[in-house]
């Protein structure tokens, strides 16, 4: 964090925080309704992570365990992730299901600072920029991929504020490149952000990066091995492990063909060519858009790109709107900007998918099955708009920034 918003915080301490109440008492419904669901729907994937961790603590089989039915589901992430799990088993169920939910909001607000820094440091906001901070945090919450953050107990936007920090810091205090490979070694999707170091040519980061994710990676091959070689060599092949492929809320672009009732040859081969043709197009425009010194659309493209390339990704995964919605709004002066921001702020509120499904079942002959499968698509469609968008729309309404001068160090 810069000085001049180093002192934005001091200044207006009081300020944020009557902000902070306001953020939770606003966010309180939605924690109200989803920590008082029934036990066995409650925060779910919480309580896959820390099962994995009270495996370890039992010296029992990671991969083999699933968590009790009705869920039935299984630890799928690498053995990094069990490891650091371990301090949510040494926790009561209670109280981590309080943790995390703070730390999903800790970490939307950093991602929201990060995301609309420009905004909130730009006069005349600079001196309200609590209370503005403050709607957009309780916006950003409403969005459906971050309101199952809290109804699954996620951990992807912990994964955005990690990618989103390191990439954008101004002068970070931790080594540039350590957050995005911890990120990788805990969900292997956010090493998207390899590739984009690569293409950018950001050799220090990078190595970084990659060092601390073979580190991680290979840490738990000498504390469990067996563990270990699970994950790598038996559980990782395994898509099904990650549930239902078909279901409408895997939104990635292989999920979009499998309900398409395709067959496997003809789906993987089609699926293959879309990868090349949207990671090219994702990763030049986030080339692109950093050499024009616009680093935050850089991090939105490559995190479109978690999204969109992997064989699942589920709606929850589409937090990275937070910051495509920064990028969109710039430092807010461009009035289309704005607009824009907000049509794809409302998209991203509504549950877009889940409108197809009910079309689908209305069965209108002639209208249901076409227009249901594609609003069903939605999110995953959206997101592939918001490729072209950021991309090709977005350059040619930036205003100048530094020149020179990526947003993002190297």
């Amino acid at each position: 964090m810069a000085r001049g918003e180093v002192r934005v915080m001091r200044r207006q301490w009081w300020a944020w925080a009557i902000v902070a109440l306001a953020v939770a008492a606003a966010v309180a419904p939605l924690v109200h309704t989803w920590l008082t669901n029934p036990d066995d729907q409650r925060l779910v994937d919480l309580d896959v992570y820390r099962t994995g961790g009270q495996m370890l603590l039992e010296g029992r089989p990671v991969y083999d365990y699933h968590t009790p039915a009705p869920q039935l589901l299984p630890f799928t992430y690498p053995p990094v992730a069990a490891m650091l799990a371990v301090g949510l088993a040494a926790m009561s169920w209670e109280t981590a299901q309080w943790v995390w939910t703070a730390g999903v909001y800790v970490t939307l607000g950093v991602t929201v600072w990060f995301s609309f820094r420009r905004v909130l440091l730009k006069e005349p906001v600079r001196g309200h920029a609590p209370w503005v901070f403050g709607l957009l945090m309780v916006a950003c919450a409403y969005l459906m991929p971050i309101r199952d953050q809290v109804r699954f107990g996620q951990v992807d936007i912990l994964l955005v504020a990690l990618c989103a920090a390191d990439c954008l810091a101004k002068r970070p205090w931790w080594p540039r490149g350590f957050l995005i490979g911890l990120a990788t070694a805990v969900k292997l999707t956010p090493g998207v952000f390899l590739i984009y170091l690569l293409v950018t040519r950001q050799w220090r980061t990078f190595s970084m990066a990659a060092f601390v994710t073979a580190l991680l990676t290979l840490l738990p091959f000498a504390v469990i091995p067996g563990d270990a070689a699970d994950f790598w060599f038996s559980a990782l092949l395994d898509p099904e492990r990650l549930g239902a492929n078909a279901a409408t809320t895997n939104q990635s672009m292989r999920g979009m063909l499998i309900r398409l009732y395709m067959n496997g040859a003809l789906e993987s081969a089609i699926w293959v060519v879309l990868v090349a043709v949207v990671g090219w197009l994702g990763f030049r425009g986030a080339r692109d858009a950093y050499r024009a010194g616009d680093g935050l659309a850089a991090v939105a493209l490559v995190g479109l790109m978690a999204v969109l390339l992997s064989p699942v990704a589920w709606i929850h995964h589409l937090a990275w709107v937070v910051v495509v919605l920064g990028a969109v709004v710039g430092d807010g002066g461009d009035p289309v900007r704005r607009r824009v921001s907000a049509g794809v702020w409302l998209y991203y509120v509504v549950p877009v998918p889940w409108w197809g499904v009910s079309l689908i079942a209305a069965g209108i002959p002639g209208v249901s099955l076409v227009l249901g499968k594609i609003v069903q698509d939605g999110f995953g469609l959206g997101a592939l708009v918001l490729v072209w968008l950021l991309a090709f729309w977005l350059p040619r309404r930036r205003g100048p920034l530094e020149p020179g001068r990526p947003l993002v160090a190297s």
